[in-house]
């Protein structure tokens, strides 16, 4: 099936909700304005659905293969890869000063999030490069940003994350890679790293491997972590590539979905040392990966985002087209498409609405991280990058963990076609299933969301976003309306949830800790349903005032909107019970280890 960018909801979303005005007036913004916006929209939706989406299924069917080292990418990626290379969609969102366009995140976003629907084993290439980029960016030196960025780019080179190890997964503390200084300013690179996204390919002429490391001086544990540039192909003086390093791929492996991207094992000097070069300072490696994990989390959010539309397009189109069974108000006496039919209706609903709810609060999110990078004043800048912190684990893990419920009921609406590898479902169902787990599991966003972004300052981020909510509430209680109705009264119970929860995790976490990371993961859900409430509120609001202008698209905004508070922001209840039910030793605590 083919994919259309929903490139009015997106312009929508940036326009009303996530203030593309606003970013506009920020320094070195001034173009970033609506039609530059709608321009960028249009012909990156040309690509990914004319190129990359048609690749899709083939991918999956036919995956990339090894051989003897070398890993050949599923036929006609090479080609969609120079496609999007000569495009410039690699730079969208990076600094002129090497080569990229310099454009808004908020503008970048909807691009990654068309790529990640038309063909999500194909964008995980350019997320890993995108990722490496930041951090040289971040951490490396002039020299090494003039070699590398404009490379990377210009899509001649892409680059890799090479964090985890067979004994050292999601505890980086157990990292034994090994890297020993020459003398020279290089190090010779040891060591196997395992789950390395693209890690090896015919897509490119290099591949930049950004490794973490240790030196013979390190510490032990996550302090005695450095950084790494990695190349598999050494680069001369006069900026031409130079012999093989001593990198080499020793297997992909074979998964349940996303098969078009190759998941690589990466031996590091095995024939003598692998040559690398440290970024930034011994033992902060760990700080400038979680760049990377930053950038990448947020896009594994996009990526969830992105599947989830993808596959609500192929149920409505399928639900439309599927002829089974009379209709129970028996308005025809004759069978009717399945979409007449209303629990079908009702999963088709949801999968609208939650993909609505977490593209709102992305693209939200990406515009205070550029109010966060560009705003004039420091202080705004600080309240802006707070924010966009928060928000992040949240865009991640609950974007990713919806995915998994949209795509499932993409499957159901198919019926039992739907478990048919070839009717194309399926793959979307598959390919959801590593998001909650990769570049962080779940759980792992929302120990981050208690630690570090709510216990940290005492709940105030989480605060201030729930006095905006508030704000939201009062302003639905002037408009009369069954939409206004529903919406108002569930987001201001949805609001006490999460408001209780924020200040149960605030008073207990230091002094028992077991019971508030009990409840974390339903913290983090309870906190994307209400923010993505709070978003459908708003757009609510907007869609009425506008309704004359567009009744159709502006009505389906209202009905979708009312739809999420009946059946979505009513959960609330429900999961701030659950995140609170391990105190004292109750709920998931009960049951002593060996009862399990």
């Amino acid at each position: 099936m083919s994919y259309t960018a929903p490139i009015k909801d997106m312009l929508f979303v940036m326009k009303e909700l996530a203030a593309l005005d606003d970013i506009a007036a920020l320094p070195g913004f001034e173009d970033a304005n609506l039609d530059t916006a709608q321009a960028v929209l249009d012909e990156a939706a040309k690509l990914c659905g004319e190129v990359l989406a048609p690749l899709n299924i083939e991918g999956d069917r036919n995956p990339s293969a090894w051989k003897d080292g070398v890993v050949t990418a599923t036929p006609g990626f090479a080609d969609a890869f120079r496609q999007f290379s000569e495009g410039g969609w690699q730079g969208v969102q990076h600094p002129v000063d090497y080569e990229g366009q310099g454009l808004p995140k908020l503008i970048g976003t909807p691009c990654v999030e068309m790529l990640n629907a038309s063909n999500l084993s194909f964008a995980l290439c350019p997320l890993l490069t995108d990722g490496a980029i930041e951090a040289l960016l971040t951490a490396g030196t002039e020299a090494q940003k003039q070699q590398f960025v404009p490379k990377l780019i210009s899509g001649e080179w892409t680059g890799t994350m090479n964090l985890t190890e067979p004994q050292a997964g999601s505890d980086l503390a157990l990292v034994r890679s090994r890297a020993e200084p020459q003398g020279d300013g290089s190090f010779k690179v040891f060591g196997t790293k395992i789950f390395i996204t693209w890690g090896e390919h015919d897509m490119a002429k290099n591949i930049v491997h950004l490794v973490l490391a240790r030196t013979p001086s390190a510490p032990e544990g996550v302090k005695g972590i450095s950084l790494f540039i990695v190349p598999k192909f050494l680069i001369n003086e006069d900026g031409s590539l130079g012999e093989r390093n001593d990198v080499h791929c020793v297997s992909i492996e074979h998964k349940l979905g996303i098969k078009a991207s190759p998941t690589a094992v990466l031996q590091f000097g095995d024939h003598g040392g692998a040559k690398g070069f440290l970024i930034g300072e011994e033992n902060r490696g760990l700080e400038y990966m979680f760049i990377m994990m930053n950038a990448a989390r947020f896009a594994v959010g996009m990526q969830g985002i992105g599947v989830s539309d993808r596959a609500y397009q192929k149920a409505v189109a399928y639900a439309k087209d599927r002829v089974q069974s009379r209709p129970v108000d028996g308005s025809a006496k004759q069978s009717v498409a399945i979409i007449h039919h209303p629990d079908v209706r009702r999963m088709l609903s949801t999968m609208r609405a939650l993909t609505e709810a977490s593209r709102a609060l992305a693209y939200v999110a990406a515009s205070h991280c550029d109010i966060a990078h560009r705003h004039a004043d420091e202080a705004t800048r600080a309240d802006h990058q707070a924010i966009y912190e928060f928000l992040v684990p949240i865009v991640k893990g609950w974007s990713t963990e919806l995915s998994i419920d949209v795509t499932s009921l993409g499957v159901q609406v198919h019926g039992g076609m739907g478990f048919i590898e070839e009717t194309g479902a399926a793959q979307y169902y598959r390919d959801a299933r590593i998001l909650p787990i990769y570049e962080g599991t779940t759980a792992i966003q929302a120990n981050d969301l208690i630690g570090r972004k709510t216990v940290r300052d005492g709940g105030a981020v989480a605060k201030k976003l729930l006095a905006d909510v508030a704000q939201t509430v009062e302003a639905l209680g002037g408009k009369e309306g069954a939409a206004f109705g529903s919406m108002k009264k569930q987001l201001a119970a949805a609001h006490d949830a999460l408001a209780s929860v924020v200040d149960f995790v605030v008073e207990n976490t230091r002094r028992d800790p077991n019971a508030v990371f009990a409840g974390s993961v339903p913290y983090l859900k309870l906190a994307g349903i209400v923010l993505g409430g709070w978003q459908m509120a708003r757009a609510l609001l907007i869609a009425t005032d506008k309704r004359d202008e567009d009744p159709s698209f502006y009505g389906a905004k209202i009905a979708t909107a009312q739809f999420y508070a009946d059946h979505v922001l009513s959960q609330a209840s429900g999961l701030a019970a659950s995140a609170v039910s391990a105190k004292s030793g109750e709920g998931v605590l009960a049951l002593s280890e060996d009862q399990f």
